[in-house]
Formats: structure tokens, C-alpha cells, sequence
């Protein structure tokens, strides 16, 4: 049958052939890169022998779960845990024995959702390991390169479990989303946002970008438009994708300010005297 390629740049496995893929179309698309040296390939054989998966408590109810030594984009998925079922957030690459029987013995999985293709990885490996669909919006369908398993929702918000509840915000790709989990925050609710909405390093703002790695902006509607989408829902703590991105308190009104803040950057020819 061959072997199942990954993309050593951004995670993404390819359907089992005897000869790696002439290209990654996650890489090749503007919002990412292909590296000055080419495209490179592994599989989950190789990355299982050099690389282990960490697990970090956030708070009660989340778990971080990350690839070290880091690899690829280096994103971390987020385990939600709730009385009807684990909602796992984003995906990494790296799938094994260890973080299998861990999340087995934390209750298995009941659903996977994605924020954008950006953390496709193996997303089909993750599904067949826990029976758990895959939950991809139907606007980043044609970057979905293994479709077994995935299920492609259509429209403004799905609820995944009670209480964990699917936005479509777009931006970033078509089909972008973040996922609302009320309980978070001791009840005052949290985002999981992925770089949809980007926790910046001060963890005090946000962002938002159509590239990160190219520094593309994005336009003030778009930007609008994925505040407006996340408006209904109430939440005091946004978690990002990466280690130690977080905002753990006020986050609504950081956000709201953020958006602010992004809209008179792009709009005003010099920030410091606003000409």
C-alpha cells in the first residue's frame, strides 16, 4: 500500500503511496511556504522513533498536549474534557502508544474538531485511534487530503457536546472556527481559538492575520466579522495554539480592545500622529 507521507513543514499526512507527493498544498498556498530547501517527508514510523507528545493541565477540564522536540508547526491540540464526552481541539502529527492509552485513561475521545487546515496533521489517525468523528467546516473541504472519518459541518455554529459549542469565524481560511466551552473559566466561559483569533505574547491582546508566517493582513471586515461571530457567546479566558499563549482574564473586553487597536493600524497612514 506504501507509506502515509507527512509534510516536515506543516504536519499534513497524505493518503498511503509508494512515492512521496510532488507537493504539499497546504505549503504551496500563500498562506504558508514551502522552505528554501524543498519540500520533505516523514512518516508516523519516523516521528514516533525521535519525538514524544507532552501533556500539560490548564486548568481543570483542559489539557495541553504538544510534540517535543517541536515539530513542524509546532501547534499544540487542547483535550476538553466534559461529563458527555472529551472534545479534542486542533491536532498535531504525532499520535502513539503513550498519548493513546493517556487519553484512553482520561475517557477516549468523543469528537475532534479543527480550526482551520492549517493543524489537519493526521486527523484520520487521531479518528480511527478513538472512533470519534472529525469535525471540519464545509468552507476547508478542498484541503482536506484524507477524508476518512471527517465530517464537514455547514453553517454559523454546531454544538459538539453540551456546552462545547463550534463558531464559524472565517478570516484566516474560508472556513476558520473557534470552539466556545461555557464551563471553562469556572463557569465564565473560554475560547479556544487556535491563530483564528491570535494570542499575542503579552497575552493581553490578539491578533489577526490572513498569513502569519508572510505577514499578510487581513481587511477590516474580515477582522469585524470574526468579533461579531464570537459576540454572543461569553467568555472571561481565550487559549491560543502555542505553549504559554493564553489571556486569562478579561479576555472579551482584550479582544474587543484588540480589534480596535487593528483597525486604526491598518487605517492610519502614521500611528504616531495619526496623518
Amino acid at each position: 500500500m506504501g507509506a502515509a507521507y507527512i509534510c516536515t513543514t506543516c504536519g499534513l499526512q497524505f493518503p498511503p503511496s509508494d512515492n512521496p507527493p510532488a507537493r504539499c498544498p497546504i505549503c504551496s498556498d500563500y498562506r504558508q511556504f514551502v522552505p528554501r530547501g524543498g519540500q520533505r517527508w516523514t512518516t508516523l514510523e519516523e516521528l514516533r522513533r525521535e519525538h514524544r507528545n507532552a501533556f500539560q493541565q490548564l486548568e481543570p477540564g483542559l489539557i495541553a498536549i504538544a510534540t517535543t522536540p517541536e515539530f513542524a508547526i509546532g501547534e499544540r491540540a487542547l483535550l476538553v474534557r466534559t461529563p458527555d464526552g472529551n472534545v479534542l481541539w486542533d491536532c498535531i502529527a504525532l499520535i502513539d502508544d503513550a498519548t493513546i492509552e493517556i487519553i484512553r485513561g482520561l475517557g477516549g475521545l468523543r469528537a475532534i474538531a479543527l480550526s482551520h487546515p492549517h493543524y489537519y496533521t493526521t486527523i484520520v489517525e487521531w479518528g480511527r485511534a478513538f472512533g470519534a468523528p472529525v469535525l471540519v467546516h464545509e468552507g476547508d473541504r478542498e484541503w482536506a487530503v484524507r477524508r476518512e472519518g471527517v465530517t464537514f459541518w455547514t453553517g454559523e455554529s454546531r454544538d459538539v457536546v453540551p456546552g462545547v459549542r463550534l463558531v464559524h469565524c472565517g478570516g484566516h481560511f474560508s472556513g476558520s472556527a473557534i470552539l466556545h466551552w461555557a464551563p471553562g473559566a469556572d463557569g465564565r466561559g473560554v475560547l479556544l481559538t487556535g491563530d483564528t483569533i491570535q494570542v499575542l505574547p503579552d497575552n493581553r491582546q490578539v491578533s489577526f492575520m490572513r498569513s502569519y508566517p508572510n505577514m499578510i493582513p487581513l481587511s477590516r471586515a474580515a477582522v469585524e466579522s470574526i468579533v461579531q461571530a464570537v459576540r454572543p457567546f461569553a467568555y472571561d479566558r481565550v487559549y491560543g495554539a502555542w505553549w504559554d499563549r493564553h489571556i486569562e482574564s478579561e479576555a472579551q473586553a482584550a479582544v474587543e480592545r484588540s480589534l480596535r487597536r487593528y483597525i486604526e493600524a491598518i487605517e492610519t497612514l502614521d500611528p504616531d500622529t495619526g496623518d
